[in-house]
């Protein structure tokens, strides 16, 4: 049994308060793309493993037992639901480090590839429940629509927005952006107009008035990342943004453009339509 996670954007990014605890509230949209990894789940035959893992595609860093597919297994398993051992097969297309929620996706949808799978029958709030455990956006990717998300990027709401018709050209340089070291230069502050009211608004204005908290500071230590948010606006973007802490940066466009990868050097470079 085979699916495709997928990646999120972030449209808009506000940092409004530190918590107590550490942490840092914030409000953001989520909203699907596709740009897609690939995971295969079969039963694994003739071995006392509970599961086995093989991985393709980009490298994943580190230990694979930390792998959030196989911390997604684990945890069904530790609440008692039946499964058999498993061959599980990542191939990842999604860049690690973007901001663009593929090690969360991955997770979400091998709860939901388990549930299926093995006909657990977890309900969808279940596996919201679930995937929310291992990472504050996991559980997003469990009904997989565009939500404003608050509290730590854990609370989501519905929210009715569409962008299809429209492209999005997505770029990742080679730089990897620490999630740590750009929420420690971030100054919280509470937005005047909430983005629940700013992506409302027609898209064309998004520029002057929708932002990301976190390019601030990465665009002062990575210039080069600010420099293709200025390409994407050179090429005719109507709205262009960082995703997450980055270090990837996307541009929405009203058409398509032609060998966009071209335009980019060695960074990473897709084209993709928007629904």
């Amino acid at each position: 049994m085979i699916t495709f996670p997928n990646a999120k954007i972030n449209l808009g990014l506000n940092v409004v308060e530190k918590r107590p605890d550490g942490y840092h509230n914030l409000e953001t949209v989520f909203y699907p793309i596709k740009l897609q990894d690939a995971l295969e789940v079969n039963r694994l035959e003739g071995s006392d493993l509970p599961y086995k893992i093989h991985t393709s595609g980009t490298v994943i860093e580190g230990n694979l037992e930390d792998n959030l597919v196989i911390k997604a297994y684990n945890l069904l398993k530790a609440e008692n639901y039946q499964m058999l051992p498993v061959d599980i097969h990542l191939f990842k297309h999604i860049p690690t480090g973007a901001g663009l929620g593929g090690g969360s996706a991955d997770a979400a949808f091998m709860i939901k590839l388990l549930n299926e799978k093995f006909k657990l029958g977890i309900s969808e709030e279940k596996m919201e429940e679930y995937a929310a455990r291992l990472g504050a956006d996991c559980a997003f990717f469990i009904k997989n629509k565009p939500v404003f998300a608050s509290g730590i990027g854990n609370i989501f709401e519905p929210i009715e927005i569409s962008l299809k018709g429209y492209y999005l050209v997505l770029v990742k340089p080679n730089i990897f952006v620490s999630t740590r070291d750009a929420f420690a230069c971030i100054k919280p502050q509470h937005p005047e107009v909430s983005l629940k009211e700013i992506i409302k608004r027609p898209i064309e204005t998004w520029k002057d008035c929708m932002k990301n908290d976190f390019e601030y500071s990465v665009f002062q230590k990575y210039p080069e990342i600010a420099a293709i948010k200025d390409k994407l606006y050179d090429l005719g973007a109507v709205y262009a943004s960082m995703s997450g802490s980055g270090s990837a940066v996307y541009g929405i466009f009203k058409e398509a453009i032609e060998n966009v990868d071209e335009k980019f050097g060695e960074c990473f470079c897709r084209q993709r339509e928007l629904e």
